[in-house]
């Protein structure tokens, strides 16, 4: 990744240029605000093997925004690379999107070592080291004819989020000020939330806080609520573009207990379609990966959130962009 700054009006002419040719997809970081380089990147570029032809992969994805970018991200550049991909990138919650690989309906999907291994597997705590947290997720899969390819450079979180405003009304700056207030507080948040120790379990059993209610909501609805004034605290993923684009209108508070464990994600899959697909598989997953600091995470995040760019003509950019595609 380069210094060179692009241009937010460039990006939305290159996103309606897409839409408009129909291009659609068949399916931690640096201080780097871009989300390309510059210069010569023709080494980055995905050759269409004739070898992949006929070979069908199915790439899923579970239902917000970072993985609909990442689910056509990784089905385009496997279209590229010549196998015959189609996707399904709207399952719904890790416990649906894991059934739907183990059910052999998708072929491989993007998923967080800390969701897998809590939600998942239920493990109580996550290793913070990436490549620890990675080999822990492999030791889990591996027995059940499952495996996963090596985790991206960026790390998201659940964290707990509220209106700034609120947030000074209350005084508080840190999860454990909400001590002694959080019973006349609405919590919001994901439906799998109410189970998950990365969540409301986390905050009852490790916190201690009991909340007024707590109110499942569509992840993408997250921020609305907060804005509505449904919720004073949101469950949202540190990665969201909302918090980037309006850095006064929210704020996180500190995980002074640390229970929202970082994950950085890996691509989930079965060792037969590791062994039927080749080596071109797994080698284009890592290559496209590679760009996908947290910086530039969110500035994807943030074409499709806020910016209200097709999440498969985001994909085509950042592809194109760092020359893994023409």
């Amino acid at each position: 990744m380069t210094g060179h700054s692009r241009k937010r009006a460039a990006f939305a002419l290159i996103a309606a240029l897409v839409l408009a040719l129909g291009v659609a997809a068949c399916g931690g970081g640096d201080d780097n605000n871009d989300t390309g380089t510059s210069g010569d990147n023709s080494a980055n570029l995905i050759k269409s093997n004739p070898d992949n032809s006929g070979i069908q992969l199915t790439v899923g994805s579970k239902n917000f925004t970072e993985e609909y970018i990442l689910g056509n991200i990784y089905a385009q550049a496997l279209q590229a690379a010549g196998y015959d991909v189609n996707t399904n990138l709207n399952l719904g919650s890790e416990t649906i999107a894991y059934k739907a690989l183990q059910d052999g309906e998708i072929s491989g999907y993007p998923e967080y070592t800390s969701t897998l291994l809590q939600s998942i597997f239920g493990k109580d705590t996550v290793p913070a080291d990436a490549q620890a947290a990675y080999a822990q997720a492999q030791q889990e899969l591996q027995p059940k004819g499952q495996t996963a390819f090596e985790p991206t450079p960026f790390a998201d979180a659940n964290a707990l989020g509220m209106l700034k405003s609120k947030a000074d009304e209350l005084g508080v700056t840190t999860i454990s000020d909400l001590q002694g207030k959080s019973q006349d507080l609405n919590l919001y948040g994901s439906p799998e939330c109410r189970e998950r120790a990365d969540c409301l379990v986390g905050l009852q059993d490790t916190y201690g806080l009991q909340f007024a209610s707590f109110n499942p909501v569509d992840i993408g609805l997250r921020y609305t609520v907060l804005d509505k004034g449904q919720a004073d605290a949101s469950i949202v993923f540190t990665s969201d573009a909302q918090l980037f684009a309006n850095p006064d209108k929210y704020v996180l508070l500190q995980d002074d207990k640390g229970i929202f464990p970082s994950g950085n994600v890996i691509w989930v899959t079965d060792q037969s379609t590791v062994q039927k697909a080749g080596p071109d598989y797994q080698a284009t997953i890592q290559k496209v990966q590679k760009g996908l600091t947290l910086p530039v995470i969110r500035e994807l995040n943030q074409r499709v959130d806020t910016d209200k760019q097709d999440p498969a003509a985001v994909a085509t950019q950042y592809l194109k962009e760092d020359g893994y595609i023409q």
